[in-house]
């Protein structure tokens, strides 16, 4: 057995968390030991989780092991997002401009806003009457 090492990232959206390695292969791209078009059944999901690897030119050239967790798809997506990014910084320092100008390397800081007490939802509020 070949001696290879991994690069790790880690990514978080949402709730979502995915711990991300990868290592230079054949392009083989699995979420959770799933092919990424399984894991990932509407496309908007699988774009988002290639997009740093199309930005820098390397797919077909990278093999991405991703466990995801937490949150719902398009969490994870996001996440896994960042954590290939992120883990693409590591192999090669030199790709920071391309990631950083595309955005691959913000977390994205939105969560979901909490309920407030008296209030059906977040800002969902009671019918109000004049009369």
């Amino acid at each position: 057995m070949q001696n290879t090492t991994y690069f790790w990232g880690t990514g978080r959206r949402k709730c979502a968390l995915a711990r991300v390695r990868i290592r230079p292969g054949d392009g083989a791209f699995k979420v959770n030991e799933r092919e990424v078009a399984e894991y990932f059944p509407r496309d908007c999901w699988q774009i988002s989780a290639m997009q740093p690897l199309k930005a820098v030119g390397m797919e077909g050239k990278i093999d991405v092991f991703v466990r995801a967790s937490g949150g719902g798809l398009t969490g994870q997506a996001g996440a896994v997002r960042l954590g290939v990014a992120r883990a693409l910084l590591k192999l090669n320092p030199e790709l920071r401009p391309v990631l950083k100008k595309n955005g691959f390397l913000t977390r994205d800081p939105r969560m979901v806003e909490r309920k407030k007490f008296g209030q059906k939802g977040a800002r969902g509020l009671r019918q109000f009457s004049k009369r």
